[in-house]
């Protein structure tokens, strides 16, 4: 049995405080997956009776509503409570949708590498295989939206034991990819850390996965919110919540009123810094020195 060698144990309890901007005692950002699926290859699926054809229209479709409709009803939202994205960026999208580069750009929003497509995960590749697609993911990204990206979240999170090393190699030094903690935390590879994501707070698994409502939607978020204020205030040490969003999913018609209801609620807080996942890492990244 393998010990994990990538971070240590660090209870939250005996860490250093961390002081956010302006007093703040959460820093929040939407973590917005945009995404391009191959067309012959199974993922993420609304139903998975079809999944295992080629070609799979329903789930497909599914998927491919995001970038055709579903971005575009979500951007309206991100505008009207002025956040700016922390986009979670598969490297196809930029010569595929540049509409949504574009948008994107004119925004300021933040880019982080997220893999080719999320049909194709990395986890098999030998070491030298992963250099050249990991080379490739962010050059194409530094290409097609002008910023070469410091963060990195893998397809479905995935990554191997060398991603961290390989990513600093291309001068990345966060990541998203270990959902263990409220607060940024240093790896163990030297000058490389990862910020909080959600697979919780995470529109696929509330909706898809566990089948819940627009309003247990906006009332998780709610929740969510005022106990990492609560736990900040507690011990004068700053948090960070991570909103995760997929365009397919919260970008739905019937699902646009409760992200306006949550967005609301978050903008509106006390103490809540409203950023993006660079703006935590280079705050992170400051107070190491």
């Amino acid at each position: 049995m393998a010990d994990n060698q990538l971070y240590d144990y660090s209870p939250i309890v005996e860490r250093q405080p961390i002081q956010w901007p302006g007093g703040a005692k959460v820093a929040f950002y939407v973590g917005l997956n945009i995404e391009h699926y191959e067309v012959d290859k199974p993922s993420t699926s609304t139903f998975p009776g079809t999944a295992h054809l080629t070609p799979d229209p329903l789930n497909y479709g599914w998927r491919d509503y995001g970038p055709r409709v579903g971005f575009w009803r979500t951007l309206e939202t991100l505008d009207k409570h002025r956040v700016r994205a922390s986009v979670l960026l598969n490297s196809d999208v930029g010569d595929r949708y540049p509409q949504i580069i574009r948008a994107g750009r004119e925004r300021d929003w933040a880019w982080l590498a997220h893999g080719k497509n999320n049909s194709i995960f990395q986890a098999d590749m030998t070491e030298d295989e992963e250099r050249k697609y990991l080379t490739d993911v962010v050059e194409t990204i530094e290409r097609t939206t002008g910023t070469r990206p410091r963060g990195w979240m893998g397809p479905a999170l995935t990554e191997t034991f060398r991603t961290p090393h390989l990513l600093k190699e291309l001068g990345l030094d966060y990541v998203l990819d270990w959902t263990n903690d409220d607060q940024p935390f240093d790896l163990n590879v030297p000058g490389m850390f990862g910020v909080p994501y959600s697979v919780e707070l995470n529109d696929i698994n509330l909706f898809v996965g566990h089948s819940m409502t627009g309003p247990d939607f906006v009332q998780i978020v709610k929740d969510q919110l005022d106990q990492l204020h609560a736990d900040a205030e507690a011990a004068d040490s700053g948090r960070v919540m991570a909103l995760a969003l997929h365009p397919f999913v919260i970008g739905q018609a019937f699902r646009a009123k409760y992200l306006d209801q949550a967005l609301e609620y978050v903008v509106n807080h006390p103490g809540v810094w409203t950023t993006t996942s660079d703006e935590i890492a280079e705050h992170h990244r400051a107070g190491r020195g």
